[in-house]
């Protein structure tokens, strides 16, 4: 009877989306010809950070084992910023400082080292095609983050394609980048999304949803992959402090990328997850000595 059921909602929905597709394609059309494109913001890529106990711990410790914490985040526009004025009040500019201020990544690294791989329009194929091309780092990459597959909803990559090609990316993440732990982050909302219209808006939401899914399921699959499943009611409700607003508030104004505001409290919620990944790590490497 489940089964059943469920196999008439699906042929319900196809009904529906045949139904629709010159609205989907019209309005579609309609998207990519009045919506602003906004340009990645200027700013550095990479960077090096001295963290505040590296100059009281240099006379004790020797370089040789002082530890570096090498940070990579690798996407699409989002990863890059689109949406801020500045790679400062963009998703890596917000989480850099939230990082070199927890105690436990003070007293456990001397320095921070991080780049940004991320560029607007880019899929997983393109960002898997960027991982072959970029040369292999001089140390491992202790956390690698990815924000991907808005472009793949939106180009209608099938799931086979990007659970293939989700597999090949953290494949290499972890051969050649040497990647300890490996955090994908969920897809937006895009249902949401004040740029996409109804009823295109449903039909794009159930696509990332299913891709969404799918990453959940890879990423559950495998040693030292996390998936982030960010917290966008958290952010409205940090934001709104018990007062209704405007979600609108939490988009650029193309109503498509995220806004600055939205930026940053992303970043608290990954800074969050690092850390509890570098503790584990850290404890679990503890008990393994003992």
């Amino acid at each position: 009877m489940v089964a059943t059921k469920k196999m008439q909602n699906k042929i319900a929905s196809v009904a529906r989306d045949v139904l629709f597709a010159p609205v989907y394609l019209y309005q579609g059309h309609k998207i990519k010809r009045d919506t602003v494109r906004l340009p990645e913001p200027n700013g550095e890529r990479h960077g090096q950070v001295q963290l505040n106990n590296a100059n009281s711990s240099a006379a004790n410790t020797s370089k040789d084992t002082q530890q570096t914490l090498n940070l990579m985040v690798v996407g699409d526009s989002a990863a890059a910023g689109v949406g801020s004025q500045t790679q400062q009040e963009a998703l890596v500019g917000n989480l850099i400082p939230i990082l070199t201020e927890q105690p436990i990544i003070q007293s456990a690294f001397h320095t921070l080292n991080w780049s940004l791989q991320a560029t607007t329009g880019h899929t997983s194929f393109d960002i898997l095609r960027r991982l072959y091309v970029l040369p292999a780092p001089s140390q491992p990459i202790n956390v690698m983050v990815l924000s991907v597959g808005v472009n793949d909803t939106t180009s209608n990559v099938s799931v086979n394609q990007w659970q293939q090609q989700i597999e090949n990316i953290i494949a290499i993440a972890q051969r050649k980048f040497g990647v300890r732990e490996l955090i994908f982050l969920s897809l937006p909302p895009m249902a949401q999304m004040p740029a996409i219209p109804a009823p295109l808006n449903n039909f794009v939401g159930a696509k990332a949803s299913i891709l969404d899914t799918t990453l959940q399921q890879i990423c559950a699959a495998h040693d030292s992959v996390t998936y982030m499943a960010t917290d966008f009611a958290r952010m409205i409700d940090e934001h709104s402090n018990g007062t209704p607003i405007d979600i609108r508030v939490m988009f650029a104004s193309d109503g498509f990328h995220p806004s600055s505001l939205m930026y940053g409290y992303w970043a608290q919620q990954l800074a969050e997850l690092i850390v509890d990944l570098l503790d584990s790590s850290a404890t679990k490497l503890n008990r393994s000595t003992l």
